[in-house]
């Protein structure tokens, strides 16, 4: 890792202007690493911006930075760009940056832990092993010439933290919770984090989680259990977008079951699968790969198009 790591570093250190890209609809690693970074491309005083293809929800903007990520495609015409560091992102596509990239003479810097990683970057630094992509940018600015300082700190834990379940669920491990326990000592603000990504269902929300549990199911054959999240549901429970956050993680309770799936109908017109698995048989990241995604052996998503019915009837029918 170390000589990837500083390669990044010194391409970083020439750049120009640098474009930071956590992946579409973003969760609290994506936005964990890009804030983290951005504080670490403000240190070295280098011109840069975050993009999202897709917009951020307030909900977020309590982390450093968070309030400035822009969604306008047209920060790519600016030709000082001269490096594109994408995060979280096992591909391009999941990015939602493929056709704005394509043919770009940036180079792109890839960073990132999931296993189904397409190494896509001129330079990749992917570690599978790892718990959540903060924790890779963890390890990488160590070899580099910024300090973490308390804002990196707390940008880096949230992302360590939603992605291992506060240190529930199996992408925990020994090297996690050492880094957990080091951004703590170096002033990651737990209460802050906790309030914002735990204390923080509404009624509204609880209202949403309770219509989607209710109608659970499970296939016998393939011994899936899945619910669902239509735009109504939203609608009618007065639920934002981000409140639905953790339902799948929730499902990973389920006792004699090997998979559990949750489907959301997103705003333009697709459906969005979220598998998640405890079984160490398994490899959920398999499945969404067969649909287009990627993901970890025991937490990955796809997008599809057609029916919430349609895309139940194909996840089913997998080999």
């Amino acid at each position: 890792m170390e000589l990837t790591a500083r390669k990044i570093h010194n391409h970083i250190q020439q750049a120009r202007k640098v474009v930071v890209i956590p992946h579409q609809n973003p969760d609290g690693d994506a936005l964990g690493s890009a804030t983290a970074f951005f504080e670490y491309l403000r240190c070295l005083k280098k011109e840069a911006v975050i993009f999202c293809a897709t917009s951020v929800s307030s909900h977020w903007h309590w982390l450093n930075h968070a309030n400035k990520i822009v969604a306008d495609p047209a920060v790519f015409s600016d030709p000082d760009i001269d490096a594109i560091v994408v995060l979280d992102s096992g591909d391009l596509r999941y990015a939602g940056i493929d056709s704005f990239v394509a043919n770009h003479p940036a180079a792109i810097i890839n960073i990132d832990h999931h296993a189904t990683n397409e190494h896509y970057g001129k330079i990749n630094l992917v570690i599978p092993t790892a718990a959540a992509t903060c924790e890779v940018l963890y390890n990488f600015f160590k070899y580099g010439p910024v300090p973490l300082n308390q804002p990196m700190a707390t940008s880096l834990l949230t992302g360590l933290l939603t992605d291992t379940d506060t240190f529930f669920n199996s992408a925990t491990s020994a090297e996690s919770m050492s880094v957990g326990s080091e951004l703590l000592r170096l002033g990651g603000n737990l209460n802050a984090i906790r309030g914002r990504t735990m204390k923080n269902k509404s009624v509204d929300a609880l209202r949403l989680w309770g219509r989607v549990l209710g109608r659970l199911a499970k296939d016998g054959e393939s011994n899936i259990a899945y619910t669902y999240i239509t735009r109504a549901d939203l609608e009618e429970c007065g639920a934002g977008e981000n409140e639905a956050e953790g339902i799948a993680n929730f499902l990973n309770n389920l006792e004699n079951t090997a998979i559990a799936l949750i489907l959301k109908e997103t705003t333009d017109g697709k459906i969005k699968g979220s598998f998640r698995t405890t079984r160490n048989d398994l490899d959920v990241s398999a499945l969404a790969k067969k649909l287009g995604g990627g993901g970890h052996k025991k937490a990955a998503g796809f997008s599809t198009d057609g029916t919430i019915e349609e895309a139940l009837k194909k996840i089913l029918t997998l080999d």
